[in-house]
């Protein structure tokens, strides 16, 4: 059985890369095959093979099917800075028509377990009155919301789950990937996550010394998926 998410986070800066390598890696140890999806990506550097994202060629390399770099990441521009305005300084038509197609390719390939990254937060802007968001809901693909742990994260945590509800999408389950290991009473705001989102936590990941797709593996359990 194929099963497919759409990747989200709290904000910017939290670690969605991070868990989404994370979960590939754990799927891919349960002898599953994997694919991935960043469509649109900033901050990306100049190659001889053309624009490459770290994000994105960290997914990449989690992925068990023989994907190129420009199917995971068909859009890549090199200002790091909101992907609406790097697109539109490129001259570059942003909405969710244009991250569609190549999406739905991936997903065509039909690997056992597949994440589509999204970027930022959930009300990421595209083009016009698009966001983000809008693209997620075309897809129609439970979420997993990465949590980055901090202090305010409950807010912003909690907003996002109403956020997806509210665009009619599943929350599939929830990753606390602790950021800032001196947040002030973390075991307690944890708890507090726990009992305010309505759905499983897939695994807390602390700061590791080496935050490598393996070792964060080993704090996250796709068994704990909603619909798994």
């Amino acid at each position: 059985m194929t099963h497919a998410y759409f990747v989200t986070g709290t904000d910017t800066e939290i670690g969605k890369t991070t868990i989404a390598a994370g979960l590939l890696h754990a799927a891919r140890l349960r002898g599953l095959s994997t694919a991935a999806a960043k469509p649109v990506a900033s901050g990306c550097v100049a190659s001889t093979d053309g624009l490459r994202n770290d994000d994105a060629l960290s997914l990449l390399a989690q992925c068990s099917l023989p994907l190129r770099y420009e199917e995971v990441n068909p859009l890549a521009f090199e200002p790091a800075i909101a992907p609406h305005l790097a697109a539109r300084e490129a001259g570059v038509q942003l909405d969710v028509a244009s991250l569609l197609g190549p999406v739905r390719e991936i997903l065509a390939k039909g690997a056992d377990f597949a994440l589509v990254e999204g970027a930022g937060g959930w009300r990421v802007p595209l083009a016009g009155t698009e966001n983000l968001s809008d693209f997620a809901v075309a897809l129609g693909l439970p979420v997993i919301l990465v949590v980055g742990v901090r202090l305010g994260c409950i807010n912003h945590a909690v907003l996002s789950a109403e956020a997806i509800a509210r665009d009619g999408l599943q929350l599939a389950g929830w990753v606390a990937n602790v950021v800032d290991p001196q947040t002030s009473r973390l075991e307690e705001n944890l708890a507090t996550l726990a009992e305010r989102l309505p759905a499983p936590c897939l695994g807390q990941v602390p700061r590791l010394a080496s935050a490598q797709a393996a070792a964060v593996a080993g704090h996250l359990s796709l068994e704990r998926l909603a619909d798994w």
